[in-house]
């Protein structure tokens, strides 16, 4: 068990700072409640995939350009909530694979004083990831904490396995890269972000990412420490919430930074076997000085059975 953890043509729609009390929030929390899951029909077609980007990461793989062609898909607009992954473990009785080993990963900021005494070790290469027992989605800052309040914020500490679990249970699946990259753009043509090119408008932020001097100090200018409400900001051009920042979020492909050069151009499925999956989207522990992945052509990946307190995922379903 490897278990290593990451950090690190549409007209552009006008994107305001959500208000976390607006009436579409209350409306989330209503149907997580009651057990209902929207999905979104997203038409496919052609689009760019990718990036030459100066500021992407030519070793992970984020080019070159290419056109992929995508048939018709569903999407949940939002990650999978604490409520959510806490019905389906109701139904099922289903442990994560942090509950089996008895830890995961947790930012050193955020664990509890509690569980301080149970930090197993700290990576060394990144030594803000704290091994902390008892770390799982129902603490995600270990022993002491819990999600009651965050029942509209995104499950973490998910493994890919956890997810594909989830997706079973719900007759859902995880998305392809490509799948996810076209979301994100949300009918935008090879900008940097799914709102535009510019990381701020009119000087408001639109995603959740790190705020301040990584990893030390977090300014939370964005209106979040940790993780966000699923729906904490504007939603794209298709709709769909966070698709950059906040939570890592599995996808079903391999990952390996060739796959660009060597997958079909037509609903691509990454390589046939690999040891690591691909994740996207970048997390409220991204910075431009360390983790600058939370633009929509950025990949990263990690081992399936790993966790951490900024990994989750999102749904989606073939057209039948």
């Amino acid at each position: 068990m490897n278990k290593k953890s990451g950090c690190c043509c549409a007209q552009q729609q006008e994107v305001r700072h959500a208000d976390t009390n607006r009436s579409g929030l209350s409306d989330l929390k209503r149907r997580l409640e009651a057990g209902e899951s929207e999905m979104v029909l997203l038409q496919g077609g052609s689009f760019l995939m990718g990036t030459d980007d100066e500021e992407g990461f030519r070793a992970d793989g984020e080019g070159p350009i290419r056109e992929v062609t995508l048939d018709p898909f569903y999407i949940s607009p939002h990650a999978v909530t604490n409520a959510q992954f806490s019905a389906f473990v109701k139904d099922t009785g289903y442990i994560t694979d942090a509950e089996r080993y008895g830890w995961s990963y947790v930012f050193h900021l955020f664990v509890t004083e509690e569980a301080k005494e149970n930090v197993r070790s700290v990576v060394q290469r990144t030594p803000w990831w704290w091994v902390v027992e008892g770390a799982s989605w129902h603490q995600p800052e270990g022993t002491g904490s819990h999600v009651e309040e965050r029942l509209d914020h995104p499950a973490v500490h998910i493994s890919w396995y956890d997810a594909d679990a989830y997706c079973q249970w719900a007759g859902e699946r995880l998305l392809t890269e490509a799948e996810w990259e076209y979301a994100a753009r949300g009918g935008l043509v090879q900008k940097r972000y799914p709102w535009g090119d510019l990381l701020k408008l009119n000087g408001e932020h639109h995603c959740n990412i790190w705020q301040g001097a990584f990893p030390v100090k977090n300014n939370a200018s964005d209106g979040y420490n940790g993780t966000a409400p699923v729906d904490a900001y504007s939603p794209n051009g298709y709709g769909l919430f966070n698709m950059v920042g906040n939570v890592w979020e599995w996808c079903s492909d391999w990952f390996h930074p060739l796959s660009p050069l060597h997958d079909v151009r037509v609903n691509p499925q990454g390589p046939r076997s690999g040891t690591n999956k691909s994740m996207r989207g970048g997390s409220y522990l991204c910075h431009k000085s360390y983790c600058n992945r939370y633009r929509v052509a950025a990949r990263n990946s990690n081992s399936p059975d790993s966790s951490s307190g900024n990994v989750g995922f999102r749904t989606a379903k073939s057209l039948k």
